[in-house]
């Protein structure tokens, strides 16, 4: 259901919120949350449907702020969205014109639930500092996406000037798959020490920095960042050990290949994830991300000059062929040593074929020595 209140008050569209309820049912008291979406109109119902996705695992009301033109009469023209077309949440659209665009956290405060933790989320540009931000200032988390942002890398150096408990951007949520990936392979055998890192991915693709970053941060080794074409996000990563290389290369969006010293190739799913599961997994913890904030403000420093696509990356590409062929190569070895080794066994059990009349031959008794020596009888006197 679908309610538009053209030039209305944040008095009226809470009043219509109530009479939805008891028209509809309590399907609004369940509401864990209150999340407040800020952006502009062109992005606006993309937006919303990502956070009714979203809200499908934590249910909330959706708040969502589009700031319109600043001149003319102030003037407020929401619209509630509730059952089917609101998922497992309650909406309200708030367009807001002259000057109540700049005092969006006014509007939105008397709609908040109480009670509740309330989230912030910046689909597309972010505020240059959120600590002084007044949407920022009453949400308990405020999550950012510098990938959507006119300048990622940028984004990112301010979010790390500027970080405050609570803060998170969906390109580090990205990356949740590829950090489980790599922890898992340096868990086994055989136990050692990284001592270089190569992290190769889009020049713009904030997630490829922020990756390099939590290895710099974590296995405090040198990583190089290497820039591939423009939009392919992340393409590979390389961990070197004594032992030889841990490549785990994902050349499309759906499918990565690892490769282990000793090991076969293993092909892992390892999609793209989506911006509403992304949302979701950053509204099941509303603390503090110390994991986040380290990488941020600690790793991205120590990461190494960024560079083209270079030399290491043609090396373990090679390397990794030259082992596939390698593979392959002794599979047809050991598939021709198999069909030769079948062929006399085929040819012994064909018993030729005798001239009639012949006298039949007598059967011969061959001894065994070893049942022989232990039994003193011959084979043929062995008990059946």
């Amino acid at each position: 259901m679908i309610v538009d209140l053209p030039s209305t008050s944040t008095a009226a569209i809470g009043k219509q919120l109530v009479q939805l309820r008891n028209e509809v049912g309590a399907l609004a008291l369940g509401r864990v949350l209150t999340l407040i979406v800020v952006v502009d109109d062109d992005a606006a119902d993309e937006a919303v449907e990502i956070a009714t996705e979203a809200s499908r695992q934590h249910p909330c009301r959706i708040i969502v702020v589009i700031s319109g033109s600043r001149r003319g009469a102030n003037r407020i023209d929401g619209q509630i969205r509730v059952g089917g077309d609101a998922g497992a949440s309650e909406v309200v659209i708030m367009r807001l014109f002259g000057k109540l665009a700049e005092h969006g956290q006014s509007v939105v405060t008397p709609l908040l639930l109480p009670d509740s933790p309330v989230v912030a989320w910046w689909p597309r540009e972010a505020p240059s500092d959120l600590r002084h931000d007044p949407i920022a200032a009453m949400a308990t988390r405020r999550v950012t996406d510098s990938a959507e942002c006119s300048h990622p890398r940028a984004m990112l150096t301010r979010l790390a000037e500027t970080y405050q408990p609570g803060d998170t951007d969906l390109s580090w949520t990205r990356i949740t798959l590829w950090r489980g990936l790599l922890a898992a392979a340096l868990d086994g055998p055989p136990y050692e020490s990284v001592t270089a890192a190569t992290v190769a991915g889009a020049p713009d693709s904030p997630s490829t920095d922020l990756l390099a970053a939590w290895l710099a941060w974590a296995l405090r080794v040198p990583v190089t960042r290497e820039d591939t074409q423009a939009g392919s996000g992340i393409c590979a990563v390389g961990l070197e050990r004594s032992s030889g290389s841990i490549d785990l290369a994902r050349p499309g969006d759906l499918v990565a290949t690892m490769t282990q010293p000793g090991q076969p190739d293993r092909r892992i799913s390892l999609r793209r994830r989506g911006d509403a599961e992304c949302l979701a997994d950053e509204l099941r913890r509303l603390d503090a991300d110390e994991t986040y904030a380290d990488v941020l403000r600690k790793g991205l420093p120590a990461l190494g000059t960024t560079k083209g696509a270079s030399r290491s990356a043609a090396v373990s590409e090679s390397k990794r062929e030259a082992e596939r062929e390698r593979r392959n190569h002794a599979a047809q070895l050991r598939t021709a040593a198999a069909e030769a080794g079948s062929l006399p066994s085929t040819v012994d059990t064909t018993t030729p074929a005798k001239p009639s009349g012949s006298t039949p031959t007598k059967p011969r008794v061959t001894r065994s020595t070893s049942a022989t020596a232990r039994t003193g009888r011959t084979a043929k006197e062995q008990p059946s």
